[in-house]
């Protein structure tokens, strides 16, 4: 069956078959579960005559063509080829590294090709998606979220889809705070798409990250592809953060994707007017998503406990505020938080000089600013 021109070792064979297994048009995690019931292994599968396999499986059908058989053989030599040579692991569903979390969605691939390093069996992990025309309002709440989950919940694992707007901006947060971050491509990885975000996938490959694809290395960039790779964004994470959508749009799919799955859904809220707002808030409206607003409602909703991280520890510890800051931020730790009127008026300080104070406390970190005027610690 195999060609005489590359010799391969059993373990080449093996792995050939299983890439080929994967590749088979339909083949989706259930699907590889009851054939493979019925065969010893894959290898088995491109091996048999078509009759011999007929008999096994208990019926007919294209994929036992011998030819078709032999060619995605082929395709699949030639796939580990560029994989081997370009340092990217194909994790088959029989990994012990494969994802936990997408063995339980029957949808999912059988086959991941992943480049970079991170573990995504960490035993939290979250999806952040949402539109591409991202809006300040969105993009710093992002920052903030993903900030608070640095130092709360270190090592999550964030996840998104390498877009433009808020998904670039999830896995920029992670790489600025030190959390592994994972981008799903709906195209092979031997391009990025958009090529503007080509560095950042370098830093995520570099840094502690992951470039993760259902689709061979030369599968091109195809719409009906974006919205089957959300389905992977939702089924690798425990949860999903929608952050700002139109009423139509791709982070609503995964939204729903993740509910079909039973995984929480998170929807920020925003102003009727918003035209990014309108798909979160009818999200919560029809409780299709639960409302966040910052990391505290994440982790109540999630049964997630606070795990402090070094630097946090750190900055808690050596921080010496001035005695204009401790005033701040003895208020704050009183009060919970703080409206900048009445902080005005409670620390006896004109408002010109309490805003230029917040501003800079909120640039050195020590505090966070949100919507209304009202601030909290960081």
């Amino acid at each position: 069956m195999h060609t005489n021109a590359i010799p391969y070792t059993p373990v080449d064979r093996d792995a050939v078959a299983r890439v080929a297994f994967a590749s088979l048009r339909g083949m989706k995690l259930g699907l590889a579960h009851r054939l493979l019931e019925h065969l010893p292994d894959e290898k088995t599968f491109f091996t048999a005559t078509a009759s011999q396999l007929s008999a096994m499986l208990g019926f007919s059908t294209k994929l036992l063509d011998s030819d078709l058989r032999e060619s995605t053989l082929k395709k699949a030599r030639e796939e580990l080829h560029f994989t081997t040579a370009s340092g990217i692991k194909p994790l088959y569903f029989t990994d012990q590294d494969f994802p936990e979390r997408l063995q339980q969605c029957d949808d999912a691939p059988v086959l991941l090709y992943t480049l970079g390093h991170c573990d995504l069996n960490f035993h939290r992990s979250i999806a952040i998606v949402g539109t591409r025309h991202a809006t300040p309002y969105g993009i710093g709440f992002v920052n903030r979220l993903v900030d608070d989950i640095a130092e709360t919940l270190p090592g999550t694992l964030i996840i998104s889809g390498l877009a433009y707007g808020i998904d670039i901006t999830a896995h920029k947060a992670a790489l600025r705070t030190g959390l592994p971050t994972a981008g799903v491509l709906a195209h092979g990885l031997s391009t990025i798409y958009p090529s503007a975000h080509r560095q950042i996938a370098a830093d995520m490959v570099h840094g502690g990250g992951m470039l993760i694809t259902e689709y061979p290395h030369d599968a091109p960039v195809h719409r009906g592809n974006f919205l089957a790779r959300n389905r992977i964004i939702a089924a690798l994470a425990d949860c999903t953060i929608v952050v700002e959508s139109a009423e139509k749009g791709g982070a609503l799919v995964t939204a729903g994707i993740a509910q079909s799955y039973d995984r929480d859904v998170f929807a920020l809220p925003g102003r009727t007017s918003d035209p990014y707002s309108k798909g979160c808030n009818r999200l919560i409206a029809g409780n299709g998503a639960a409302l966040i607003q910052n990391a505290d409602d994440l982790m109540t909703a999630m049964g997630w406990m606070q795990e402090k991280s070094v630097q946090g520890i750190q900055k808690e510890i050596f921080t010496v505020y001035t005695e204009k800051e401790q005033e701040i931020i003895d208020f704050l730790s009183t009060n919970g938080e703080g409206h900048i009127n009445t902080m005005a008026i409670a620390l006896n300080t004109p408002m010109h000089k309490l805003m230029a104070r917040l501003v800079d406390m909120e640039f050195k970190g020590y505090i966070a600013n949100y919507p209304g005027g009202r601030y909290r610690l960081a």
